[in-house]
């Protein structure tokens, strides 16, 4: 398979002992990207009213599906964009400790951007994401409030979430010279169109985003973004793509929970994601499901 025969890629330094299920050593396991929230027509314009994610999912429910697959920690991701939902996700790490960390919201336009990041409690909160995906500005990230941000964020040790539509993809690298060094996670692996089968720009953009060494990439949110009736099949030739492009170390696993229930069950992320692993690059099951994790947004402990 294209992409898989430089096991450099994959195989930086180490490998992991089998075990387990899907014939993995049990180490910690992270869900990289999660949300919560109390569900209000207002608050969420987004959801459609009487889907299936159209009510609230607090941290009872999300340690309930942690449980039946097997994850140990997971980090919560902003779905609105105020300072409260911050508070929010805050408030739910102090009620479930299985939460590892919180990406909230921050205004990082704002002129004293350095100053509000640090009144903000530098433990639960490990990164901040911008919902740039709604902007329609196609080139929203590259204004130069927003960069200025994003490096304040970057400078505090915290890491960045990079949440992009299809048109905004291609100002990643401009974007990533003008930000520079510090941590950066782009979500759903820029979501590409899989239920239309669409693989260009989407392959050679990501592509390009993928030579910055200090990004990473999750695999989340996929099954949101295919045909309904989707079979793991229909994900393959994305995943070989974001694999050989990131290598199997810059990799994280995301249930994109409760927004995945459009497409599937908790379960079903978790184990589209095991299976290809475990037929591609086994030795690495530990660094895709939490060790990745723990490096990208320096979580205190993934023991």
């Amino acid at each position: 398979m294209q992409g898989f025969q430089n096991k450099a890629l994959l195989v930086r330094s180490r490998r992991f002992p089998k075990r387990d299920g899907f014939g993995y050593a049990r180490a910690m396991r992270i869900d990289a990207h999660h949300h919560l929230w109390h569900y209000t027509t207002e608050a969420f314009g987004w959801i459609e009213s009487g889907s299936a994610i159209a009510r609230d999912f607090g941290t009872d429910d999300l340690a309930e599906e942690m449980a039946a697959s097997g994850i140990d920690r997971a980090v919560a991701v902003q779905a609105r964009q105020s300072e409260a939902e911050t508070d929010f996700l805050l408030d739910c790490v102090a009620h479930q400790p299985r939460i590892a960390g919180v990406v909230g919201w921050i205004d990082l336009r704002a002129p004293d951007i350095a100053e509000r990041i640090a009144t903000r409690p530098a433990g639960p909160i490990v990164g901040y994401r911008h919902v740039v995906q709604d902007e329609l500005d196609a080139d929203f990230l590259l204004g130069d409030a927003f960069v200025a941000g994003v490096r304040a964020v970057l400078a505090s040790g915290l890491s960045y979430d990079v949440l992009v539509n299809a048109a905004q993809l291609g100002t990643l690298p401009r974007f990533f010279d003008r930000v520079g060094e510090g941590r950066l996670i782009l979500d759903h692996a820029a979501k590409p169109n899989i239920a239309a089968g669409v693989w260009q720009p989407w392959a050679e953009q990501i592509a390009a985003a993928a030579r910055y060494p200090n990004l990473f990439c999750k695999v989340s949110g996929l099954i949101t973004e295919a045909a309904r009736d989707w079979q793991p099949d229909d994900f393959e030739r994305y995943l070989d793509h974001v694999f050989a492009c990131f290598g199997a170390d810059r990799i994280l696993w995301g249930s994109d929970w409760p927004v995945c229930q459009l497409a599937g069950r908790y379960a079903d992320t978790h184990d589209l994601i095991a299976r290809y692993v475990a037929r591609h690059c086994p030795e690495m099951e530990s660094a895709v499901f939490g060790g990745n994790a723990a490096r990208a947004y320096a979580l205190k402990s993934s023991e």
